[in-house]
C-alpha cells in the first residue's frame, strides 16, 4: 500500500512539472538563455550546456527555477544551471530551462541535434548489369545505410569528378534510417570508361563539425555501347592518274569495335578501314561504298573516284622513236656521204710514184 502511494506521488509531481513546462511562455522578455544556443552532438559523445535562468524576474518572491531534461545531470550555481551528459544516446532530447511564479511561467528549450554518419554508402544501376546503350535512359541509385538525422543528408551523384546532381530527403525521422536516392541519366559515347559514384554528406550547419561527415561509395566503371561514328566523311570527287596508287580511308570509332565492308561495281575488296590499290587502271573508276557496323548500328560513306589517262608512256615512246630516228639518220648519213668522200682522197698510183722518185739510182759519169 505504501509503495503504491509513493508511485502516485511521483506521478503527480511529474504531471505538475509537465503542466508547468507545457504552459510556459517562450516569448517573455526575461526568458532563460542557453549557452551555447544549439548543440550538435555525435551519438554516444559527451555534451554540456549552461542555462542562465533569469536576471531580474528571479528576484520576485515565490519564484522557482529548474531545468527539465530526459537524460544527464544538472548542477545549480545561483541563477545558472549546468547540464551535462557523459554519453548522449537519446535521439529525442531537448532540455527545458524555466522559472515560474504566481504570475506566469517563462522558459527556453535547447535545440539538440544528435547525428550519426552513414554506416555505409553503396552505388548501383537500377535493374541493369553489363554494358549500357547510348541514348537509352538508366537510373543511378545511391543507398545510404543508418544515417541520422536524414533530413540533413545531402547526396551527390558524380560522373568522374563532375557532379551530376544533388538530392535531399524530406524524411524528418531523428533516429537512424536507411534511405535510397535515385537519379536518371542518358549516357553517350563520352561516358564509355567513365567512373560513376555517389557521396553522402551530413550538412549540420555552423554548429556542427568543422568538416561535415562524408562517406563515399565504391566506383563503377561504365561500359557504353554506341554505333560507329566516322572520323571523316568524303563528298568530293577523288581524281587519280592511271598507274598511281589509290588509298581510301573510312576509319570509325564504335563500341563494340566495328567491322568494315567495301563494295564497288567491279570488284570486291578485303575488309579493313583503309582500301589501297597499288596501281590504278581505268577499270577502277566509279563509286566505292564503305559500310562500318556493329550490333548497335551502321554508318556508311561513299567515295567517287575518277581515273585520268596517263600520257607518260606515250611521251616516252615518242622520245624513244625520235631518238631512234636520229640514230638511223646519222648512220645513213655516215654511210652515204662521209665514208665515200673520205675514201675518194686516197690513190695507190700516187703512192707508188712517190716511192719510185725517192729511190732512183744516181748516174755514173
Amino acid at each position: 500500500m505504501f509503495f503504491h502511494f509513493i508511485l502516485l506521488v511521483v506521478s503527480l509531481m511529474g504531471s505538475l512539472r509537465s503542466f508547468h513546462v507545457s504552459g510556459c511562455n517562450e516569448n517573455c522578455a526575461d526568458k532563460p538563455a542557453f549557452t551555447p544556443t544549439r548543440l550538435v552532438v555525435k551519438h554516444g559523445d559527451p555534451t554540456s550546456a549552461i542555462c542562465s535562468v533569469c536576471q531580474h524576474a528571479c528576484l520576485v518572491n515565490g519564484t522557482t527555477t529548474d531545468l527539465e531534461k530526459a537524460v544527464g545531470d544538472t548542477l545549480r550555481n545561483g541563477t545558472t544551471i549546468l547540464w551535462t551528459v557523459d554519453r548522449l544516446t537519446e535521439w529525442h532530447t531537448s532540455p527545458i530551462c524555466y522559472y515560474s511564479n504566481a504570475a506566469y511561467q517563462c522558459c527556453s528549450s535547447l535545440n539538440v541535434t544528435v547525428y550519426q554518419p552513414p554506416d555505409s554508402v553503396s552505388f548501383s544501376f537500377v535493374n541493369h548489369t553489363g554494358p549500357m546503350l547510348e541514348g537509352h535512359q538508366y537510373t543511378l541509385q545511391c543507398t545510404v545505410q543508418d544515417v541520422a538525422p536524414v533530413e540533413n543528408l545531402v547526396v551527390t551523384f558524380y560522373r568522374g569528378q563532375t557532379a551530376l546532381g544533388q538530392l535531399q530527403s524530406n524524411n524528418t525521422e531523428k533516429e537512424p534510417v536507411t534511405e535510397i536516392f535515385s537519379l536518371n541519366i542518358t549516357p553517350s559515347k563520352e561516358d564509355d570508361g567513365v567512373q560513376f559514384w555517389c557521396e553522402a554528406k551530413l550538412e549540420l550547419g555552423p554548429d556542427g563539425p568543422q568538416r561535415p561527415p562524408v562517406v563515399t561509395s565504391e566506383n563503377i566503371t561504365a561500359t557504353v555501347h554506341y554505333k560507329p561514328q566516322l572520323k571523316s566523311s568524303s563528298s568530293d570527287l577523288i581524281t587519280v592518274t592511271e598507274g598511281n596508287s589509290l588509298q581510301l580511308n573510312c576509319s570509325a570509332v564504335g563500341n563494340p569495335r566495328p567491322s568494315y565492308t567495301w563494295t564497288s561495281p567491279i570488284r570486291s575488296y578485303s575488309n579493313g578501314s583503309v582500301l589501297t590499290i597499288d596501281s590504278v587502271t581505268s577499270a577502277d573508276k566509279g563509286q566505292y561504298t564503305c559500310s562500318v557496323s556493329n550490333h548497335v548500328g551502321t554508318a556508311t560513306v561513299k567515295f567517287d573516284v575518277d581515273v585520268k589517262e596517263s600520257y607518260i608512256g606515250l611521251i616516252v615512246g615518242v622520245i624513244a622513236a625520235v631518238a631512234l630516228l636520229v640514230v638511223i639518220c646519222v648512220v645513213i648519213g655516215y654511210l652515204l656521204f662521209y665514208k665515200p668522200n673520205r675514201m675518194g682522197q686516197y690513190n695507190l698510183n700516187d703512192d707508188f710514184c712517190s716511192q719510185t722518185n725517192h729511190s732512183a739510182v744516181p748516174s755514173v759519169e
